[in-house]
């Protein structure tokens, strides 16, 4: 019996046996006090209560019994911390590495100063392909304000997309 246990747990079922290997171990401990932070109880597991508690925590403090349950809904069964960081594996499965992100940028900055003009990034995110509402427009140079002569750190943004949190120079 004890093969066929190993077997199965080797194989994966849904992933989650190996989700630790697909982080960096700094990664999975940003993760891990994220874990925490949301865990309000401190039960080992995130419930509806816990991301409530959270959410008013942050300021949020009318959220909606239905939008709560979505985001319980979300994960196959309680949420410890091995589905939480397969549930954020899942989410960034999609991303593309840094450095091909940062190149798809460089395309757009032909001198390499690293920078892009606010003006001409708001620009081609208004009026290209999937064009960005004003909202998301708003809430992008909250996250990633210009300096004072109007460039943007698109190297930062990369960074942020695909390590979650700002670099530190």
């Amino acid at each position: 019996m004890a093969p066929k246990k190993a077997k199965r747990r080797a194989g994966g079922g849904e992933g989650s046996s190996n989700v630790f290997s697909m982080f960096e171990q700094s990664q999975i401990q940003e993760y891990k006090e994220a874990f925490t932070i949301i865990d309000q109880n401190r039960d080992g597991i995130i419930s509806k209560d816990d991301l409530r508690d959270v959410l008013a925590s942050m300021g949020q403090l009318n959220v909606k019994n239905e939008e709560l349950e979505a985001m319980i809904k979300e994960a196959s069964g309680p949420i410890n911390f091995t589905v939480f960081l397969t549930m954020f594996g899942e989410k960034l499965k999609g991303a593309d590495p840094e450095d091909v992100i940062v190149s798809a940028f460089k395309v757009l900055d032909p001198e390499g100063t690293g920078f892009i003009k606010k003006q001409f990034l708001d620009e081609l995110l208004t009026t290209q392909c999937d064009r960005f509402s004003a909202e998301e427009m708003k809430n992008l140079w909250a996250a990633f304000p210009p300096d004072v002569a109007g460039n943007v750190d698109y190297k930062n943004i990369c960074y942020v997309i695909t390590h979650g949190e700002e670099k530190e120079e």
